[in-house]
């Protein structure tokens, strides 16, 4: 609102051929507005500071993402089509997987413009409740019910994913009509705001995780030993389950000699560029023995802690509602 109220003609512009030419977006430039307001009114030093501060949180958050990704789609997908391919294939997979997703991100920038009349944290936050509460269920109900299972975590996450994911395509296949024109979209779309149904959705994966680990075995005690909220404090061992379908290892294609052979100037580059290094570790490592009391807390900070909770709890409560 202050800038708005500071630059009436651009953030608060109404005509969409303005706001065309001044922001690139038909819908509105309230996408310019904490930005304006760092370039236009804090001093040189600050303005720099804070501008390398967003850049550096943004810089984060996209490489979180892309290693994240690369991370479950080369491991998770690849691999298993292709249980023998080698560390150094892997590792191109991943690399060419995180530049297929910055062209998608490009792609969806018209995208992100005309959504959510052009506001960029409606977006984050409508595509947040589409998609997030269905992996916050399987967390969360796998955490605090013991009896959730592997089927109904399954069933509980594409139900809920399949109905965020066709909200989504909602959201984005019709359009918001601009000032002065009728709504012509689905009730689903314009009477259900997008926190109201992250809520629903929740609740929804929520039931499905509970009707399938119902009707369905439940995981044996000796297996979820320190796994859940009520036995992170046990010590008996924990027996992890079998996984029939494990893929071998990556194969090493690399010569078996004690002294490889020397590799030229270009390729060490591109290897070192890549991460990848000549020698071969174990994809099982051997895990030395864990002190199993290693979640016992000293009850002075424990309540020390909880006390902090409560209070910061408070404020932002307090905060909240009197702003609101």
């Amino acid at each position: 609102m202050i800038s708005r109220a500071l630059f009436p003609d651009e953030i608060g512009c109404v005509d969409p051929a303005l706001c065309r030419s001044i922001c690139g977006a038909s819908v509105g430039c309230s996408n310019m507005a904490y930005p304006k307001l760092v370039v236009e009114l804090m001093p040189v030093g600050l303005r720099g500071l804070m501008l390398a501060v967003i850049l550096a949180a943004l810089m984060s958050s996209l490489t979180s993402i892309f290693n994240s990704s690369s991370t479950l789609f080369t491991l998770d997908l690849y691999h298993r089509a292709r249980p023998r391919a080698s560390e150094m294939e892997l590792m191109i997979v991943g690399r060419v997987f995180i530049l297929v997703l910055m062209c998608i991100s490009l792609l969806w920038i018209p995208v992100v413009q005309t959504a959510n009349s052009g506001q960029l944290f409606d977006y984050i936050q409508s595509v947040t409740s589409f998609l997030a509460p269905p992996i916050t269920a399987v967390f969360v109900m796998a955490i605090f019910w013991p009896r959730a299972n592997e089927q109904g975590a399954f069933w509980g996450l594409m139900t809920g994913l399949a109905v965020g994911l066709t909200r989504m395509i909602m959201e984005f296949s019709y359009f918001p009509p601009s000032c002065g024109q009728p709504d012509h979209r689905p009730s689903v779309v314009t009477d259900v705001h997008y926190l109201y149904f992250a809520l629903i959705l929740l609740a929804l994966t929520c039931l499905v995780i509970v009707v399938v680990s119902l009707v369905t075995a439940p995981i044996p005690k000796e297996h979820l030993y320190r796994l859940t909220w009520w036995s992170r404090n046990d010590i008996e061992p924990r027996i992890d389950l079998s996984n029939s379908q494990a893929t071998p290892d990556p194969v090493n294609c690399d010569r078996p000699d004690d002294e490889p052979l020397p590799q030229p100037t270009w390729k060490r580059i591109v290897m070192w560029l890549c991460g990848l290094s000549r020698q071969v570790q174990s994809a099982h490592p051997a895990v030395e023995n864990q002190d199993l009391n290693f979640l016992q807390e000293k009850s002075l900070w424990r309540n020390v802690c909880n006390v902090n909770a409560l209070l910061l709890l408070a404020v932002n409560v307090f905060l909240w509602g009197y702003f609101a």
